[in-house]
């Protein structure tokens, strides 16, 4: 069962990996992205701890309301670094800007992540006194993530927000 979630602000984060075009119909990318970007992840110099980052940038023009599994987003798998003065050979950077995030808690296996997403954007965000910040998502998978698809897996949701406009 999903709470509430912790609202925190972030200080700038400078990530490292790989990216992707892709869709909710083709999860089939993101396995081939991460098969991709794991192998190398030793070459990637300043780390700032062992969490992996499953990162999406959607148009900044989303309506949630429309999102539908042909819509096309950038996913990332990334870790962060404490400094991006040497990028391993075929990766980039991404600079994540400060800013607020709910951070939830998605339990289980992959397969089951649709119901956190529609839990957190179909009934908290639009009940909340956020809507939802044109800045990247994540997850991240620290040391409770035991793989995506073991039952007593965890991963954090981290959703950037902003204060709904008051009139």
């Amino acid at each position: 069962m999903l709470i509430d979630p912790k609202i925190i602000r972030i200080e700038p984060k400078i990530m490292v990996g790989l990216s992707i075009t892709t869709n909710q119909k083709s999860p089939e990318h993101t396995q081939q992205l991460w098969r991709s970007f794991m192998p190398h992840i030793s070459k990637i110099s300043h780390k700032k701890d062992q969490n992996l980052y499953s990162i999406q940038l959607y148009p900044s023009h989303i309506d949630f309301s429309l999102f539908n599994p042909d819509t096309t987003f950038q996913k990332w798998a990334a870790v962060e670094v404490e400094a991006a003065d040497v990028v391993p050979e075929g990766m980039k950077t991404l600079q994540i800007t400060s800013g607020d995030y709910a951070i939830f808690i998605h339990h289980g296996p992959a397969i089951n992540f649709p119901k956190t997403a529609q839990y957190i954007f179909g009934m908290w965000l639009p009940n909340s006194i956020y809507d939802f910040d044109a800045r990247p998502q994540f997850e991240i998978m620290g040391p409770n993530y035991k793989g995506p698809e073991d039952a007593d897996s965890q991963e954090e949701v981290w959703i950037p927000i902003k204060k709904k406009a008051t009139y």
